[in-house]
């Protein structure tokens, strides 16, 4: 793959945890993708009463006691579970002990929109109905966001640095981003990144206020798309020198090539075309790729009338007429928010691995205004991958485009 313009160590994949609504552990979550399943349905972890659109993509099998070896489920918050487990998952995929994490500098850096959201909203039920001095210790214990990276230095038994990044929806992408430059740059010997949120009441309200909930499973790309689904789940990617995965003899699912960040600030949730173009550019330049190196793109696509027509605007003014297939994974799992972009990650390097173009689910009309678009609809496509783009745009114009590369052994 091409160097990019950062020098250092060359940094690899070589463990993926996802813990979402169509599976969990690499290998169900990449025959969920490659089949286009749709993890999305009436919600079932809170209460809907007064909510007109009720469909999440949540995970209703997650049972966090089976996963985790240190940490009691009790004493977290559920995204703190759902980060603790991902890093589980993906320290086993890669095949690291806990002796070696321990004994290595390993970071965390994960990502979130809205940190412990789902005690926030138990630690208010208490309030509302018995006031601020009947705070119970236990839950206050849960609440701050930066628990999340702890969760999974607890459960993995580490003590260097662990950081939570709150840029809402491109999260998990900056988390990545992060980790990478820590390896890259020789300040960690190996990173642990990702994200994880958790829907509840709140974050479902939330996005039903702005209008942004759609009534029908999430359809990015189509004529007839409605809006988003709001979505839950951990993810978690190991990350490490290419030399040392060879050394002990790893499998490598991709290299990270390099990402570009934009922050717009023009507008709370209206993305910018002019800032993804910007950041798409600064991602190739640092990948060191050209447009027409990039085989496949994973879209941020969250199936918003404004928002997939700027992304796909934004695709066409750095491609031009030749734009490669584009996926969106949130027509399966919905949008899970910061944890979205390490989804994204991880469904690429798993089609990189294996020689397929993750699907877009509920695609059937193109939209006139993008219909050149190939948006790869149903099920997985065959094909090779030798370079990915992955895109991750958030409120207030966050955006983080990581670039992923095939290793040639």
């Amino acid at each position: 793959m091409p160097a990019g313009d950062a020098p250092g160590r060359r940094v690899v994949i070589t463990g993926v945890g996802p813990v979402s609504g169509i599976g969990i552990g690499a290998r169900a979550f990449c025959r969920a993708v490659q089949d286009g399943r749709c993890g999305i349905a009436p919600a079932r972890t809170f209460d809907t009463t007064g909510f007109p659109i009720t469909l999440t993509g949540e995970v209703p099998d997650f049972r966090p006691e089976t996963l985790l070896r240190r940490t009691d489920p009790k004493a977290w918050g559920r995204s703190g579970q759902f980060a603790a487990a991902a890093a589980r998952l993906a320290v086993h995929d890669a095949g690291l002990t806990d002796d070696r994490l321990r004994s290595a500098r390993t970071a965390v850096v994960m990502g979130t929109a809205s940190g412990e959201s789902t005690t926030l909203v138990e630690l208010a039920e208490v309030w509302v109905a018995d006031g601020l001095p009947a705070t119970p210790g236990e839950l206050a214990r849960k609440l701050p966001a930066g628990r999340i990276a702890a969760a999974v230095n607890h459960e993995l038994g580490l003590r260097g640095e662990a950081v939570t990044v709150g840029t809402a929806c491109s999260a998990s992408n900056y988390a990545l981003g992060h980790g990478y430059d820590l390896v890259r740059t020789g300040e960690a010997d190996l990173a642990v990144t990702g994200g994880a949120d958790a829907v509840n009441r709140f974050t479902h309200a939330g996005f039903h206020r702005i209008g942004a909930l759609a009534a029908r499973p999430c359809a990015p790309f189509d004529r007839d798309r409605e809006g988003m689904t709001a979505a839950e789940g951990g993810a978690a990617l190991v990350l490490e020198p290419y030399a040392a995965a060879l050394e002990r003899g790893a499998a490598v699912y991709a290299e990270v090539l390099g990402y570009g960040l934009t922050c717009d600030a023009k507008y709370p949730v209206r993305p910018d075309l002019e800032g993804i173009v910007r950041c798409i550019r600064m991602a190739h330049d640092r990948a060191g790729v050209r447009p027409a190196d990039i085989d496949y793109v994973s879209a941020h696509g969250t199936g918003t009338g404004i928002n997939d027509r700027i992304e796909a605007e934004a695709l066409r003014t750095v491609f031009g007429d030749t734009v490669p297939p584009v996926g969106a994974l949130k027509s399966l799992l919905g949008h899970t928010m910061g944890a979205a972009g390490a989804f994204a990650s991880i469904a690429t390097v798993l089609g990189i691995r294996h020689g397929f173009l993750p699907p877009t689910a509920h695609f059937s009309r193109p939209d006139p205004a993008f219909a050149w678009l190939d948006a790869v609809p149903g099920r997985a496509r065959p094909g090779r991958i030798g370079v990915a783009q992955n895109n991750g745009f958030a409120f207030g114009g966050n955006n983080a485009i990581v670039v992923l590369g095939r290793v040639e052994r």
